[in-house]
């Protein structure tokens, strides 16, 4: 008589069930990596609207300031002028641009932390609850 082979997908089965696995755990974890990747994107998207914004009006305005310059004028000494004029100007507002820049990181460096530090907290709640809840069951099945 052969002997009776054991059937492993029944065995496995039953050591599975033996660790239950709450996959809410799981699902609640992609929501809130999902939320949090959705507002990291937020914040990186405006800080790219508002610095194309910013490029852009820096652009318009050097390129009106260009027009000016290349206008025909009545005597060479106005030429030194004008570019004199246009080169002061672009030193002055590559300044003011470089700030308004600046300030664009800040906020969304500053947006960027604030986000972290509320998943931070989120997900240190979250695993203290999990442990208690981890706690408690062992507590049920040692008694």
């Amino acid at each position: 008589m052969a002997p009776k082979q054991q059937d492993f997908a029944a065995m496995l089965k039953e050591m599975m069930s033996a660790f239950p696995v709450d996959t809410k755990a799981f699902d609640d974890s992609f929501k809130s990596s999902a939320t949090l990747n959705e507002k990291l994107s937020n914040v990186a998207i405006e800080a790219a609207g508002r610095s194309t914004e910013l490029s852009a009006k820096w652009t318009k305005d050097m390129l009106a300031r260009a027009a000016e310059l290349s206008k025909a004028k009545a005597e060479p000494a106005d030429y030194a002028k004008a570019m004199s004029d246009f080169a002061t100007y672009q030193a002055e507002t590559a300044n003011e641009q470089m700030s308004a820049f600046a300030e664009i990181v800040k906020k969304a460096q500053m947006d960027t932390v604030e986000l972290m530090m509320a998943a931070g907290k989120e997900f240190g709640d979250d695993f203290n609850a999990n442990v208690q809840k981890a706690q408690t069951a062992a507590k049920k099945t040692t008694i």
